[in-house]
């Protein structure tokens, strides 16, 4: 699953990298811009921003800010303050999840098409609702570790 997950976001950062590449050197140097380049540079990106922070949720390594772990003394407080920040995260992310739903259905509802290319804009849109639903998931799993570390601390005591 690494290995998959490794090369899934390698390749959308090489394609959006090159995009980007492709787009400097005919736009500033051939003074050619390509139509439709950062149109469908959206798509990849979107999903690498998307699959980014499903990769962050799995591995549990978000951005934090645990100001309070400066006052915790024992394991078993760390471990509470990661349960609670665990069920903020889950009912934030649940609620972000039902409008993101709600978004994919208007989405696949309206169907909106890129300016230029015409390309359907929901294979992008869909990335939001995939993400959240997976990252809730991973949430979901962290917050049961983090409670059997309580009671398996809680037994050894």
């Amino acid at each position: 699953m690494n290995r998959f997950v490794s090369i899934i976001l390698t390749g959308l950062i090489c394609l959006v990298a090159l995009g980007q590449f492709v787009q400097v050197i005919t736009r500033y140097v051939l003074e050619i811009p390509v139509m439709g380049l950062e149109e469908s540079l959206l798509y990849p990106t979107m999903w690498l921003y998307i699959l980014g922070a499903v990769n962050a949720s799995r591995e549990n390594t978000h951005i934090r800010a645990n100001v309070l772990e400066i006052f915790l003394k024992t394991p078993r407080q760390f471990c509470v303050l990661a349960i609670i920040a665990e069920v903020v995260s889950l009912v934030v992310g649940c609620w972000l999840t039902y409008w993101a739903w709600r978004f994919t259905k208007y989405s696949w509802r309206v169907w909106k098409e890129s300016p230029t290319l015409y390309i359907p804009t929901f294979y992008v849109d869909v990335a939001l609702i995939i993400g959240l639903v997976l990252m809730m998931v991973y949430t979901a799993y962290h917050l049961i570790q983090h409670v059997r570390q309580l009671f398996v601390e809680e037994e050894q005591s």
